[in-house]
């Protein structure tokens, strides 16, 4: 049964999908099969591996209103064993259309329930804000990620997030638990970026990954070019960050 994570932070611009597409991505060539669920209505994570969103025909939108199985809006990517669900500017509105139908939070859960044995990780990337498809999100994982910048502000927002993970605990999904927080846009030269590490590390110890995620421009330019930074640039340093993190990802979850 694959282990489902929700990627999630309501703070925009923490790469959350950065994260989704090359972790996935590391995870694959680790010859993991694993499943990106892209739940954000701005697609990044479709457009990131190669797909054009306009011509995309079923998204996770006619799954969640129109039951379309999951299995047959799966597509294929560049990556042996990387597959997604891919989203659509119409996500936009499926919370409105979710209010009056019934089990609204479980939704996605309903969708995912019958293709999770056929992977290892199914990674849902996340809209930066904590909406019901979110909600949805984490009420479908078995945990949640949360990755944060290291730059100014970056435990704003953070208690925000972890009260609704608490309220989802508490009344939608007993189970969930934190997975843990990645540091991101890590610049070692910036004492900031230093004391940022300092902070998290000091207000959530053992929950946070070793591997920190550096800024690296091969990662920002490999999604203008449709590729996960693997196939980008196997050498730079986004690209063994990220290799890493799936390696700790995986040991941390074969101790189980």
């Amino acid at each position: 049964m694959g282990k489902i994570i929700s990627l999630a932070n309501q703070k925009g611009g923490v790469g959350k999908t950065t994260t989704a597409i090359n972790l996935a991505a590391s995870l694959a060539v680790l010859e993991k099969k694993v499943l990106i669920v892209d739940a954000d209505p701005q697609a990044n994570s479709t457009s990131g591996i190669g797909l054009d969103v306009k011509s995309v025909e079923n998204s996770i939108y006619e799954c969640l209103i129109d039951n379309v199985p999951a299995k047959d809006v799966i597509i294929e990517s560049e990556i042996k064993g990387m597959h997604i669900i891919p989203s659509h500017i119409d996500l936009v509105g499926a919370e409105i259309e979710m209010l009056n139908m019934e089990n609204r939070e479980h939704m996605l859960k309903k969708v995912l329930e019958p293709v999770a044995k056929d992977y290892d990780f199914i990674l849902i990337d996340c809209s930066p804000s904590l909406g019901l498809i979110t909600v949805n999100a984490l009420t479908a994982a078995n945990s949640v990620m949360i990755p944060v910048q290291c730059e100014y502000f970056a435990l704003e927002g953070l208690g925000k997030l972890l009260n609704t993970i608490k309220i989802i605990q508490s009344r939608l999904n007993t189970e969930l638990e934190i997975e843990g927080f990645v540091l991101t846009m890590y610049d070692a030269r910036l004492r900031l970026s230093n004391q940022v590490v300092d902070e998290v590390k000091k207000h959530f110890q053992e929950m946070v990954f070793e591997t920190i995620i550096q800024r690296n421009i091969k990662l920002s330019e490999a999604p203008s070019f449709g590729k996960p930074c693997v196939l980008y640039d196997a050498e730079s340093k986004g690209s063994i960050n990220y290799l890493n993190l799936a390696k700790e990802l995986i040991a941390k979850n074969e101790e189980v």
